[in-house]
């Protein structure tokens, strides 16, 4: 497994907790960075705003929620597939909607996956084994197979 962290933008911060318990209770380990709203995940994605001296980081696997405040997800997943940065970034929308819309909009705007939110905790501990075992051990990113991808404008 790689180093990378996954980033969960989550703003709720139950959801939050949730999610980190469900990925420890499968065993994944991997360090879980958390951005609280749009602004703060492209700030981090992208190397802009509070991060421009760190540069743009490209975690293993970007777990967003739709639900954000300042820019919601679907923004932020616009903004992140038309910048080279966010290109080939693998990215999951983890949403409580249930509008179809939402869905509609989110492959339309290139997420790699649309997963909702279940409700009970012993289904979403599932979730998260499922969502840890294809995209942190199964998955083969480009960055995995050939190192770090340089991004060309």
């Amino acid at each position: 497994m790689s180093e990378k962290p996954i980033l969960l933008v989550e703003d709720n911060p139950d959801d939050e907790i949730l999610t980190i318990r469900a990925f420890r209770r499968n065993g994944i380990r991997t360090e879980i960075v958390v951005a609280r709203d749009g602004v703060e995940a492209l700030d981090y994605l992208l190397g802009i705003g509070s991060r421009a001296e760190e540069g743009p980081l490209a975690p293993q696997l970007v777990l967003l929620d739709l639900n954000l405040p300042r820019i919601d997800g679907l923004e932020v997943l616009r903004r992140l597939r038309t910048d080279a940065r966010g290109k080939l970034l693998p990215i999951v929308l983890l949403t409580s909607s249930r509008e179809e819309q939402d869905l509609l909009s989110g492959y339309q705007l290139g997420c790699n996956s649309y997963v909702r939110k279940p409700i009970d905790f012993d289904a979403f501990v599932e979730a998260a084994r499922r969502l840890g075992e294809y995209w942190l051990s199964l998955n083969e990113s480009p960055e995995g197979r050939h190192g770090r991808q340089e991004a060309r404008a």
